[in-house]
């Protein structure tokens, strides 16, 4: 049947050339995109100068023992921040392992018509509503209410695995465990939100064509969907990652700052943010160049981990792309 041509209006706004304006514009837009892009870089930049700049005596007098080392006392002039830097890459690595199953899986629950739409909105506002909480009150809860409820089970674990690394000290209060629960849900909203994203992106047809093979609802999800997503989730994961590597309050609160290298999960342990807000305000000189110091070894980790990950998303993508061609 022949479609009917309505009147020139809609085609004519589609099919007309731009106007002086639109042209006018377009340009301002593109050249605004480009001052804040490269005001971005700069002020990266700035940072770095600013921090390096200070750090430079420090590293010239500290160098590398400085990373290797295991001690921290300023009376005696003594610096090293091996146990800071294994601190944050534990409590992250943990964090990161308890929020993406958590994360994924809720985005997964909340995409995939296990309820009701408006309970859908619901639940989503509410995960969205933790990134709203200040550190602070995070940290305040931990102590509060995280510690004593996970206190008498992770003694019990302790008393009979205590032969197990992960479980060799008891939990009298801060430590490594209640420091990663209350960071993992801390970065909770970033994971669900980016993988709750990624998996609504999947087209709806893959779908449709795993059911027409036979699949069931998990194997069309685990098979297809996650799948078809996993660039997007990866991309989720990373950016948990690099919050909770620069997360510093309630990690100062929770962790214990003990400067010791430890696995044991009930120990006190310290993170290099944490090691930063708690020496900072009653530094001396030579204190505040360390302090510069460690400051940098903070941003080169963070910066690593984003090129990282930046760099496995780009080859997924790219194999994906040659994948569907």
């Amino acid at each position: 049947m022949a479609t009917s041509i309505e009147p020139n209006e809609s085609i004519d706004s589609v099919a007309s050339p731009p106007t002086t304006w639109d042209v006018a514009w377009d340009r301002a837009f593109r050249a605004m995109t480009h001052v804040f892009s490269w005001m971005t870089i700069l002020l990266v930049l700035y940072i770095l100068y600013e921090i390096g700049g200070k750090a430079i005596p420090a590293v010239q007098e500290f160098g590398f023992s400085f990373i290797t080392g295991t001690t921290w006392d300023a009376n005696k002039g003594e610096f090293g921040v091996l146990p800071e830097i294994w601190g944050t890459l534990y409590s992250s690595l943990l964090a990161l392992a308890i929020a993406g199953f958590f994360g994924v899986s809720i985005a997964i629950f909340l995409t995939q018509d296990f309820l009701p739409a408006y309970l859908e909105v619901v639940f989503k506002n509410i995960v969205e509503l933790l990134a709203a909480i200040p550190s602070v009150v995070y940290g305040l809860w931990g102590i509060y209410v995280v510690i004593p409820a996970i206190r008498p089970a992770a003694n019990w674990v302790h008393e009979h695995f205590e032969w197990i690394p992960f479980f060799k000290t008891s939990l009298s209060g801060p430590g490594m465990l209640p420091a990663s629960l209350v960071l993992a849900i801390m970065i909770l909203p970033t994971v669900s939100a980016i993988s709750r994203d990624a998996i609504s992106s999947v087209p709806h047809k893959l779908k449709e064509a795993a059911f027409g093979l036979g699949a069931t609802r998990w194997e069309a999800i685990f098979g297809v969907i996650i799948p078809a997503s996993a660039t997007g989730i990866f991309g989720s994961l990373v950016l948990g990652f690099g919050r909770a590597l620069g997360e510093t309050m309630a990690l100062a609160m929770l962790v214990g700052n003990s400067n010791q290298l430890t696995v044991s999960l009930f120990s006190p342990a310290n993170t290099l943010a944490a090691l930063l807000a708690n020496n900072f305000p009653e530094a001396g000189k030579q204190e505040e160049q360390v302090l510069m110091y460690a400051a940098l070894l903070l941003m080169a980790i963070t910066l690593g981990v984003n090129i990282f990950g930046a760099a496995i998303m780009r080859r997924a993508s790219a194999h994906m792309k040659g994948a569907t061609k």
